[in-house]
């Protein structure tokens, strides 16, 4: 009854070994197949924030390239109409001094200095007139 004891226990043995052989590369099989899947589920997911981000900060660029451009457009609207009022008021100007100069003209002699001062008056009126066209012009 012994050596059945004996030869029993054995073959336990011999079952139990010959099962954890095909174990351990089952359990490597596995264990690599968790990682494989954590690897891709990480490389999945951060494709997907970047892609998110990504969507996010176009958005935000969007509105504020929009913000921008209302802002620049209201600016040159008001630079426009301060220059169009200074012109308005250089022209009024130039006007009345053309109406001086006519009349200055028509009652002085030939020889009166009152023209000559009146001419240099106008021009550099006529001057600044064409600085602010010009820098309409190029507001414009």
């Amino acid at each position: 009854m012994e050596t059945n004891l004996q030869s029993a226990a054995q073959r336990s043995t011999e079952r139990t070994s010959r099962r954890s052989k095909p174990s351990v590369p089952l359990f490597l099989a596995v264990w690599a197949l968790l990682i494989g899947c954590g690897v891709f589920g990480t490389i999945w997911y951060t494709g997907q924030v970047k892609a998110k981000m990504t969507q996010d900060i176009a958005a935000q660029t969007s509105q504020q390239i929009t913000a921008m451009q209302k802002d620049y457009d209201a600016q040159l609207k008001q630079m426009q109409t301060q220059f169009a009022g200074e012109l308005t008021k250089v022209q009024g100007k130039v006007d009345a001094l053309n109406e001086l100069l006519e009349f200055t003209k028509d009652n002085t002699n030939s020889k009166t200095d009152n023209s000559n001062k009146l001419f240099t008056q106008l021009s550099q009126v006529q001057k600044k007139l064409a600085e602010l066209q010009k820098s309409l012009d190029v507001l414009k």
